[in-house]
């Protein structure tokens, strides 16, 4: 067996902030043969009617966040953790635990086939410890101005695309002291798409088992 054949997949964890290129970073990674596990959609997957952690929201957080149908409605949940960090950390101390065993399934499960690399985009990796999991961690970042415009394309009002931004004001400090590369994402989509594969190609020469 060669040394390439016994390596096993190089394990990439995206994050960074809003509106900052974490799923155009994905899909290139992904085109090179990566397999991304999205953790947004696993946590809407673990907070779906019939899990145990959707009704552990709902009875913490009430009538305020239940649609009429009695399931959760998913914009309340967030109109309400955004405005108040500490119902944000207990809705996360609710999520993460069913979210963290079923990321590193998918991980194994990818590894398994025989592919390249696995990606973990999330916005929480470091919080979550998922970064402790990978091998390395891309942090992506873009000039404000950039986050700001791919935000209302997106359809956000200004005002709310303004308060999230302030929200999340020193998020580059706390996740600069874990990454392994900064991937800068403020030029055009070729542009990004060159840095990207750069990065690629180095953490792909690195020595790992």
């Amino acid at each position: 067996m060669s040394h390439r054949e016994a390596r096993r997949a190089l394990r990439i964890g995206l994050t960074g902030p809003i509106g900052c290129g974490k799923s155009t970073v994905a899909r290139v990674l992904a085109e090179e043969g990566a397999v991304v596990v999205d953790a947004d959609v696993v946590a809407r997957a673990v907070s779906a009617p019939g899990e145990p952690a959707h009704d552990a929201i709902l009875g913490r957080f009430g009538d305020a966040v239940r649609a009429p149908d009695g399931t959760l409605d998913r914009s309340a949940l967030a109109r309400l953790v955004f405005e108040d960090p500490a119902a944000l950390a207990e809705l996360e101390a609710i999520v993460h635990p069913a979210v963290r065993p079923q990321i590193l399934a998918a991980m194994a499960e990818a590894e398994a086939g025989g592919v390249p690399a696995v990606v973990v985009e999330a916005i929480k990796l470091v919080e979550s410890g998922l970064a402790q999991a990978c091998d390395e961690v891309w942090l992506v970042t873009c000039a404000p101005g950039r986050q700001r415009e791919r935000l209302l394309a997106r359809g956000m009002a200004a005002a709310d695309a303004d308060r999230r931004l302030a929200a999340q004001k020193g998020i580059l400090d706390r996740l600069g002291k874990a990454a392994t590369r900064v991937i800068d994402t403020s030029g055009d989509v070729e542009q990004v798409r060159r840095i990207v594969l750069d990065a690629w190609e180095i953490a792909t020469r690195s020595d790992r088992p």
